[in-house]
């Protein structure tokens, strides 16, 4: 087995620019922070502009279904950049977790997805992790649907929605309407990617990949993998955030960034937002890679990534003192986004236990 090759290419280094480039002019944190009001208008266009535009939809399609047919690396660019941005799109429901279980089947779904002409979402709650329960619908003997999920992320922006079955032939994915089925919008604690429960009432579906469930964690799992790089880019902006506030703050005479007790706050938070970063890049190269690491490498990112986010929004939100209290500053945006992204694809705790059993230790 050759040795990974963990250093940024020309290649990830201008997408990552482009991508920058793009949410610096299109997700304004006052527009994202209009969400929480019931203003959701600034996600379709930008969403078109990512998707479209720029062709991040079809990131992970093959080129033989007419995506870009890259890999995880630049997935991971991709939503370390969206996470800097709190962008409020379904780039990780769609391009990556629904996109991933399709191109495990072939489906012919993958062209429509690629082009950004249509959007997917998998029918499980968004705390469902690569090794937890699956939540299943029923289907009678006509391949109707039928059943209830409830937090589900991306289901509001999908086209089509991706549900799990349960037959005597195991576990099935059959693709349903969107439109045919309840919707109703959740009020969630992160409204960048609003929660919805799903209901699914005798709704004429088609079966697109059976014995589906090993598949399905796979998806899951590069989901959850994934994940982990916006949560590092979450981080990055409270650290860099944080630090332009204290070099430009005074009180009591001095730049309140000299403070040596808060130096050691922020050098901590460094630490861990580059320990964050390595983990999460590694576990985007070994799905790249498809190196037999992955399962090990995923839950660590997650696990780490997870906590550390946190971490950095409430430092970036204390250390910002009065204002970083107020809507009038972003900070708690990205607090937000990363208390919701800590229960996300599967907790920290449930990752290290699943670890545990990876690496032969006692859970």
């Amino acid at each position: 087995m050759s040795e990974l090759d963990l250093l940024h290419t020309d290649v990830e280094d201008d997408l990552r620019a482009s991508v920058r480039d793009l949410l610096t002019d299109h997700c304004d944190p006052t527009a994202v922070a209009g969400l929480y009001d019931g203003d959701r208008s600034p996600v379709a266009p930008l969403w078109k502009a990512l998707a479209a535009d720029l062709g991040l939809a079809g990131l992970l399609v093959p080129e033989a279904h007419g995506g870009a047919g890259a890999s995880a690396r630049e997935a991971a660019v991709v939503l370390e950049e969206l996470g800097r941005a709190v962008a409020p799109v379904p780039f990780l429901t769609s391009a990556v977790v629904a996109t991933s279980l399709l191109c495990e089947a072939g489906s012919g779904l993958l062209p429509a997805l690629a082009a950004g002409e249509t959007t997917a979402a998998l029918v499980v709650p968004l705390s469902a992790g690569p090794d937890g329960p699956l939540p299943t619908f029923s289907v009678d003997a006509d391949g109707r649907v039928s059943g209830t999920v409830t937090s589900v992320a991306g289901a509001l922006e999908a086209d089509v929605l991706l549900a799990l079955v349960s037959g005597d032939d195991g576990l099935a994915v059959y693709v349903v309407p969107a439109a045919s089925a309840g919707l109703v919008p959740v009020v969630s604690l992160d409204m960048t990617r609003q929660l919805a429960d799903v209901t699914l009432d005798a709704v004429a579906g088609e079966r697109v990949v059976t014995d589906a469930e090993p598949a399905v964690r796979r998806a899951l799992e590069t989901g959850a993998a994934l994940l982990a790089s916006e949560q590092v880019g979450v981080a990055r902006w409270c650290l860099e955030a944080t630090v332009a506030h204290l070099k430009e703050r005074r009180q009591f005479g001095r730049v309140v960034g000299g403070f040596q007790a808060l130096k050691h706050r922020l050098a901590d938070l460094s630490t861990g937002v580059e320990s964050a970063a390595s983990a999460a890049w590694y576990a985007a190269a070994t799905l790249a890679a498809g190196d037999p690491d992955t399962p090990v490498a995923a839950r660590v990112a997650q696990a780490y990534c997870s906590d550390l986010a946190v971490l950095a929004g409430e430092e970036a939100v204390q250390l910002h003192g009065g204002i970083g209290m107020t809507w009038e500053h972003p900070t708690h945006l990205y607090l937000k986004k990363a208390k919701a992204d800590q229960i996300a694809l599967g907790t920290p705790g449930a990752h290290r236990g699943r670890l545990a059993a990876l690496v032969d230790l006692e859970a």
